[in-house]
């Protein structure tokens, strides 16, 4: 297989590249007179040419005009939008083949930034490989030049929306409503006022919030209704923040919920809080959790950056007690009635803001057996500073969904507060997507 741009692109200013690597953005890597160039598009094994578009003092950013030798694993995007539309980046890669390369980021993240090497590599967790977006932030603009309403993902590389009539990611219910959804939004009276649309998929109902600049219509929430009425869709209006929703059709919206069977846990949330966007996934990561961080009934575990209590009540099935630590006072007041749902009461959960070194140690003077961290894409960096030298937790699972600064932060762990490294390993929450997530776990020497 090979692919070119039209000969007149060429000229004496292509290069020739031999691609390496693919970075975490899904970039292709070449090593052209020793200074790295990052290609958009390139895959490793491929010879490609290429235009610099900039130049850095370390690295340069190059614009593939023409494949020469291709990949074995190059294959034909199944999404008729990819490459305009910035939601996937890895389409063009056999999927048998995205693992990998996402394991070989983690690895060079961890011996390049951390230096440090797991003792032993986890299988890599993975699913469903289409369809599997339950939680997506769609963006609405009228464009009259492009026939009216468009909806969809950002483009790559601009701030113009690429108009989708589907979606391969995107969970099939939601999918298939894309065209229903622009046509509703046309018919609004501000319909170039009402810039997104959240979407959200629990186990029980789906529902999509509408976000608007400008105060609608009695008509608008008549049409939002019937919309809602006629898919069987939970419809809201966001006016202010994300907790500000209104609901508008039914009256009085079940709450949403998923489950994790294997753990015996049923979690309610709204359609704007943070949840794992693939559901299947989601249940192979607790269920992992659980197998590593092996909690005992006379076992106490801290869980920080707790948000819903995804980890936190499954934990606790298993552990005496458990304590959740958050910064948002709205997910702790949740994570507390989730466990009420739950009829969990060896959970408990406090505020706290686990991103400042001004802060004191929610937990205290306590002492837990076992850690989970599940930070954000800053990473964890205040808490693993304040681990003591000694006495610290004996087992420490970390869940990061950057690999950059899980690295930075394995380095602390290792090298500063005496952990090993004991298995690390990648999760593939977003397939045809370059991001990476992955697992790691360490302990304390005895």
């Amino acid at each position: 297989m090979s692919s070119s741009v039209p000969s007149g692109m060429k000229g004496p200013d292509s290069i020739t590249a031999h691609i390496e690597s693919i970075t975490h953005e899904g970039h292709g890597v070449a090593h052209v007179d020793g200074k790295a160039v990052f290609i958009e598009g390139a895959l490793p094994g491929e010879t490609v040419l290429y235009r610099t578009l900039n130049r850095g003092k370390n690295y340069d950013h190059g614009r593939m005009i023409e494949i020469v030798a291709a990949s074995p694993d190059r294959v034909t995007p199944r999404c008729q939008y990819f490459g305009v539309c910035g939601g996937c980046s890895l389409q063009h890669l056999r999927a048998e083949a995205q693992l990998p390369a996402k394991q070989k980021i983690l690895r060079d993240n961890l011996t390049r930034i951390g230096k440090v090497e797991p003792e032993s590599w986890l299988p890599a967790l993975s699913g469903s490989l289409w369809g599997y977006r339950r939680k997506a932030r769609l963006g609405a603009r009228m464009e009259h030049k492009k026939g009216g309403v468009i909806v969809g993902f950002r483009e790559k590389r601009t701030a113009y929306l690429t108009s989708l009539a589907s979606c391969e990611v995107l969970h099939p219910r939601v999918s298939a409503l894309l065209p229903a959804l622009r046509n509703l939004i046309a018919t609004l009276s501000t319909p170039n006022r009402m810039p997104q649309i959240e979407v959200a998929v629990g186990d029980n109902a789906t529902a999509f919030v509408f976000r608007h600049l400008v105060p609608l219509t009695v008509d608008d929430d008549v049409r939002l209704a019937d919309f809602g009425r006629q898919h069987d869709i939970q419809i809201f209006r966001q006016p202010g923040r994300p907790d500000q929703l209104v609901p508008v059709w039914p009256e009085n919206p079940a709450p949403l919920v998923y489950r994790l069977p294997e753990a015996g846990v049923e979690l309610e949330f709204a359609p704007a809080d943070f949840i794992q966007v693939n559901a299947e996934l989601n249940q192979r990561m607790v269920t992992r959790a659980l197998e590593l961080l092996d909690p005992q009934p006379a076992e106490s575990v801290l869980d920080l950056f707790c948000g819903l209590g995804n980890f936190t009540l499954p934990l606790a099935r298993r552990a005496g007690r458990v304590l959740g630590i958050e910064a948002d006072a709205v997910l702790i007041e949740k994570a507390q009635r989730n466990a009420q749902h739950n009829q969990i009461q060896n959970a408990e959960f406090r505020l706290a803001n686990l991103y400042s070194p001004e802060t004191p140690d929610p937990w205290g003077a306590e002492r837990f057996d076992k850690w989970l961290l599940d930070p954000p894409r800053t990473g964890a960096a205040e808490v693993v500073k304040r681990l003591p030298a000694q006495g610290g937790p004996r087992r420490i699972l970390y869940i990061s969904c950057n690999p950059g600064t899980l690295a930075r932060d394995s380095e602390v762990l290792v090298h500063t507060k005496g952990y090993r490294l004991v298995a690390a390993g990648v999760m593939d929450m977003f397939p045809q997507t370059s991001h990476v997530e992955a697992m790691a776990l360490f302990e304390r020497p005895n």
